[in-house]
């Protein structure tokens, strides 16, 4: 069995990752954009110069590390964040919600990014398959997290 700790270093590590991961599509210009799946709109905007798909990448990016923190403090790694429990569970839920849907939105959805999903379906099952896997390293962290505290605090009291 995989340990609450080595769960939480894992997907801070695989969350880390892929925040470094959208700071180098930023760099990588428009066709880091349409490799890693962000749409043709997306990469056009950047080949023209504009500052839109850099700052939405730049927040995603942004948000990835902060989850990442929650995760690397939680195991031990970084000094740990306020309401730890309460942002794992979120961040787990949110990611369990994206790793779900992503696929039956593709069928539902009607947009020109959701078009070239169709045409490419591939992107959106890894990057689902990946996000149930995060969001269950997330959640499952947080519950042993929460029974870890738990036990701490029933053997603490006399």
């Amino acid at each position: 069995m995989i340990s609450q700790r080595n769960m939480l270093l894992a997907a801070g590590i695989i969350t880390l990752v892929g925040s470094i991961l959208h700071i180098c599509i930023i760099v990588g210009g428009a066709d880091w954009y349409r490799f890693w799946g962000a749409g043709e709109e997306m990469a056009q905007m950047a080949e023209s110069g504009s500052t839109y798909p850099a700052i939405v990448t730049l927040f995603i990016a942004s948000v990835l590390f902060v989850w990442s923190c929650y995760a690397l403090g939680a195991a031990g790694i970084i000094r740990r964040l306020p309401l730890t429990r309460f942002a794992l569970s979120t961040i787990g839920a949110i990611l369990l919600a994206r790793g779900l849907l992503g696929v039956p939105l593709l069928f539902v959805a009607e947009s020109a990014y959701f078009a070239e999903l169709q045409a490419r379906p591939a992107f959106l099952l890894w990057s689902s398959l990946l996000c149930i896997v995060l969001g269950s390293l997330y959640i499952s962290g947080a519950i042993r997290l929460d029974k870890a505290t738990s036990e701490t605090a029933s053997t603490a009291t006399p």
